[in-house]
């Protein structure tokens, strides 16, 4: 790609670009989402791990560790999967319909791989951003295990942009503001959320309901982290763990690729 002076720019620069315009508004709006990407789940830790935590005894369910302990690593993935669904949805229906923004960027020499490439980096930095301030403040509140526990941060990362990827590519293929999203956070995210293995074992469920929880990329990134911080993790187990989470990112990705590039096409 070429500006109108004959310069190039190379996939790279064009997707930076992009994260340049995101972090250039976030700046100055960054307090809008800050309840629900960092004050939220920090609600939670305390809540439900200092509050119902302390009436929980430490045993085989909390893998021998006081609850407040047991809980970080999952919150913080737990955290990271809604904060992506989030980004994932109306912000990017936004951009198409009503701020029209990827229009605007797509009529400059920036095409829609780049774009989807900068997109998806965003995303993934304000996973690391809000997933680093809650890792900070638990630590303060003695919520993680030791400097292992901060393994959890990437972990969280790779599961929000397993999650992000394949509804960024849904995002874009809706035409009318609807009922669709409401239905993804009522139906998809909220119950992955309940029942992942983020606040007791996936072990408590009925059998049937196992291997559904087994298919959702919270209760990968939850193993994934919980093993990590707390030593002991299955080297094969975290493989599979993690190829798991990178595939159904880059089949969102790849999907993310198909429809911006369909619906941008001029």
């Amino acid at each position: 790609m070429r500006t109108s002076t004959g310069t190039a720019i190379g996939p790279a620069r064009s997707a930076l670009m992009v994260i340049e315009a995101f972090w250039t508004w976030y700046k100055r709006n960054w307090r809008s989402s800050a309840v629900s990407s960092i004050l939220s789940p920090l609600l939670f830790l305390i809540a439900l791990g200092l509050g119902f935590g302390s009436q929980v005894r430490a045993g085989d369910a909390t893998l021998g560790l006081p609850y407040v302990q047991y809980l970080a690593p999952a919150l913080v993935c737990a955290a990271a999967m809604q904060t992506a669904a989030f980004e994932s949805t109306f912000p990017v229906l936004s951009s198409f319909k009503w701020q029209r923004n990827y229009i605007a960027v797509t009529a400059t020499p920036i095409g829609p791989k780049a774009l989807v490439g900068g997109v998806l980096a965003w995303i993934a930095v304000r996973l690391a951003v809000s997933g680093a301030v809650f890792m900070a403040v638990a630590a303060l509140l003695g919520a993680l295990t030791g400097p292992a526990a901060l393994l959890a941060l990437p972990v969280s990362i790779l599961t929000g942009m397993a999650m992000a990827a394949p509804i960024v590519a849904y995002s874009s293929t809706i035409e009318t503001e609807g009922q669709q999203f409401n239905a993804i956070f009522r139906f998809i995210v909220m119950p992955m959320m309940m029942f992942s293995g983020t606040f007791f074992p996936v072990e408590q469920l009925p059998g049937w309901a196992q291997p559904v929880v087994w298919a959702t990329p919270l209760w990968h990134g939850t193993e994934l982290a919980r093993g990590l911080s707390f030593g002991g993790v299955d080297p094969l187990a975290a493989l599979g763990h993690t190829a798991y989470l990178l595939a159904l990112f880059a089949a969102g990705a790849y999907l993310c690729t198909r429809t911006f590039t369909r619906r941008l096409a001029v």
